[in-house]
C-alpha cells in the first residue's frame, strides 16, 4: 500500500477522534521551556500540563466507571504523543493502557485512582519505569545514571534541546491524545470493523512507522 493512501488512512482517523485536541504534553512558557516539580526525595521531574491531565483523567474515568459498573464496554485507553510540522500531525509515540491488570480480573493500578496515580498515571507518571520519570532522569540533571535507558535517551533526544539540564527546553511543542477505547470503536480500516485495542496499537504503529519512519520513537512493532 503506497504512502499516499496510507497518509489519507491516518488523516481519517486523526479528524474521527479529534487527534488534534491542541493538548500539550508538558508545562511550558511561551519560549517551550519545561517546569519542573520536586517529586520524592530531592528529585526534580518535567512537570506535565495541567490539560493533559484533565484529558487523561476525564478518559481514564471512563474506564474506571466502565470496570466498577461491570459493562464491558471499554477495552482500555490509547495515546499518542505528537508534534506538529506545517499544522500536520506527525506521531512520536503510540502506546496503550489496559483496563485489566495481570490477572485480566482487577483493574490495572496503572489507572486506578487515576486523580492520586501520580506516580503511574496511566503509564505517564512521576515514577521511574513510566514515561516521565524515566524521560525526567535522561533530561534533567540529579537522577541517577543507573535509571537512564536507551528507550528515553531517544526520546530526549527528539523532543529537547538538551539533556542534563536544570533548565529543560523542548525543539518543538510536544501534543498528546488519549482516548477511552470502545470495543465498538473501528480503527484505521473500516474493513476491519470493530477493532480491539491490541489490534489498534498494532495498526497504528505499523502505519506511522512507515509513513514517519524518522519520527516515531515505538521500538516494537515498526516497520524498520
Amino acid at each position: 500500500m503506497n504512502n499516499e493512501i496510507l497518509i489519507k488512512i491516518f488523516n481519517d482517523f486523526v479528524k474521527k477522534y479529534n487527534i488534534d485536541t491542541n493538548c500539550t504534553l508538558f508545562d511550558v512558557d511561551e519560549n517551550l521551556n519545561v517546569n519542573t516539580i520536586l517529586y520524592g526525595k530531592n528529585k526534580f521531574v518535567l512537570k506535565r500540563s495541567s490539560s493533559m491531565e484533565i484529558q487523561l483523567i476525564t478518559e481514564v474515568n471512563k474506564t474506571i466507571k466502565d470496570y466498577n459498573d461491570k459493562s464491558l464496554i471499554y477495552d482500555g485507553l490509547i495515546y499518542m504523543m505528537y508534534k506538529k510540522i506545517d499544522n500536520n500531525i506527525v506521531p512520536l509515540y503510540i502506546g496503550k493502557s489496559e483496563k485489566f491488570g495481570k490477572n485480566k480480573q482487577n483493574l490495572s493500578i496503572n489507572i486506578k485512582d487515576i486523580e492520586k496515580n501520580n506516580g503511574k498515571f496511566c503509564r505517564w507518571g512521576y515514577n521511574y519505569a513510566y514515561h516521565i520519570g524515566d524521560l525526567s532522569a535522561v533530561v534533567l540533571n540529579g537522577h541517577s545514571e543507573s535509571k537512564i535507558t536507551n528507550k528515553y535517551t531517544s526520546w530526549a533526544n527528539s523532543v529537547f534541546k538538551e539533556t542534563k539540564t536544570n533548565h529543560p527546553q523542548l525543539k518543538t511543542n510536544i501534543y498528546f491524545w488519549i482516548k477511552a477505547w470502545s470495543n465498538k470503536d473501528i480503527g484505521l480500516w473500516n474493513e476491519f470493523g470493530k477493532t480491539s485495542l491490541t489490534f489498534l496499537e498494532y495498526q497504528m504503529i505499523g502505519v506511522c512507522s512507515k509513513l514517519f519512519p524518522n519520527d516515531l520513537l515505538n521500538f516494537e512493532g515498526v516497520n524498520r
